[in-house]
């Protein structure tokens, strides 16, 4: 019993220390795209299946746009641009945070909304675009993708 409850307590403060180094970053890997597509992948899709797209697209680019200057880059934390990780610049990042997640609410509804009025062709075209605007993001001030 002894050894299950210190196991357990191991497990909750590895997982506490983890959310709190989490704290620190400006933005994390679940928030990127993983695959590009081509003008014929996209064809072939539902309109459903390209507003998803869409959203997800949406959301890099309004998530990295205001980081672009100290990071371009997944998981690169306060500390990694010089700034120091004291409670202020913690909480400063946490309400941006907090008002990112509240922008994706809203911006997520208007597209769920909005969107399906909008010819494929045209969304499409957008993803495309998103992704060249991604891929520019990605490669950076040095151009390393």
């Amino acid at each position: 019993m002894k050894s299950i409850t210190t196991l357990l307590f191991a497990i909750l403060f590895i997982n506490i220390s983890f959310a709190q180094s989490k704290d620190n970053i400006f933005f994390d890997q679940k928030t990127l795209i993983n695959k590009f597509h081509t003008i014929d992948e996209l064809e072939e899709l539902k309109k459903g299946e390209l507003i998803s797209l869409y959203k997800y697209r949406v959301r890099e680019i309004l998530t990295i746009i205001p980081y672009l200057a100290l990071a371009n880059q997944a998981d690169v934390s306060l500390g990694d641009n010089g700034i120091k990780e004291d409670s202020q610049n913690l909480k400063v990042l946490g309400k941006h945070h907090e008002a990112t997640t509240k922008a994706f609410e809203v911006t997520n509804n208007m597209i769920s909304e909005f969107v399906p009025y909008a010819d494929t062709e045209k969304i499409v075209w957008s993803i495309l675009y998103f992704e060249e605007i991604i891929k520019k993001i990605r490669i950076g001030a040095n151009g390393n993708f």
